[in-house]
């Protein structure tokens, strides 16, 4: 059976992050510290080398990404950008303070933070809540995003071989959704965010997703 070892990366801090806004399909610069959380992974990762690397088509994502990549001497590889390993979708509420979102998403559901619904509900209800607060429809719901995802994992499958080491620059949330759905089992919770730079650890299999290790400063 073909397993391939990937890398999951949160990308480094925002602005949106340090303002505190929802930031899915929206896009802001890495600050200084975001800068500098990418050269930490990248230090983290040198050792590693990677057969492919991808990233989401997030500017934040790539600009992760090349930093990695740049700083890796023992890989030599066109960087793929993906929208299929995007952040969740928050539709119209793309861009307002992240607190008051998640108050008004959950409050329907007698929880008011984005903890509490994850903690009660799991991490996947969280996406139907805010599909179905949305007055557009148009936020991802739990459906649509994994569909969204499965296509990304499809091909990172197709691309790589038994033994090989993949490079993955993705989201916050995604990191979360991944952990929740396949780690729960050995463990894992992602009740706590992924850190900006960290690295979490998977293994993707013909038939399957097994967390390794969750929101590592060192590998």
């Amino acid at each position: 059976m073909k397993t391939v070892t990937v890398y999951l990366v949160r990308h480094g801090q925002t602005w949106f992050n340090v303002f505190g806004k929802m930031q899915g399909w929206s896009d802001s610069p890495l600050t200084d510290k975001g800068i500098a959380d990418a050269h930490r992974a990248a230090a983290m990762l040198s050792h590693i080398t990677f057969t492919h690397a991808y990233c989401s088509d997030t500017m934040r994502a790539r600009n992760t990404a090349e930093t990695i990549l740049a700083k890796n001497f023992n890989t030599n590889v066109q960087l793929t950008v993906t929208k299929y390993f995007r952040e969740q979708f928050y539709g119209s509420f793309e861009g307002l303070d992240s607190l008051a979102t998640w108050y008004a998403v959950g409050g329907k559901h007698g929880v008011h933070s984005f903890k509490e619904i994850i903690s009660k509900f799991g991490v996947d209800a969280s996406k139907d809540f805010m599909h179905d607060a949305d007055p557009f429809g148009a936020a991802e719901d739990a459906l649509t995003y994994w569909n969204r995802l499965q296509k990304g994992f499809k091909q990172l499958r197709a691309d790589n071989r038994d033994g090989d080491n993949v490079l993955l620059v993705s989201h916050g949330t995604t990191i979360r959704s991944i952990v929740d759905k396949f780690g729960k089992e050995d463990g894992f919770s992602a009740l706590e965010s992924p850190l900006n730079g960290g690295v979490t650890k998977i293994a993707l299999t013909d038939t399957g997703i097994k967390v390794l290790s969750y929101n590592q400063t060192s590998v």
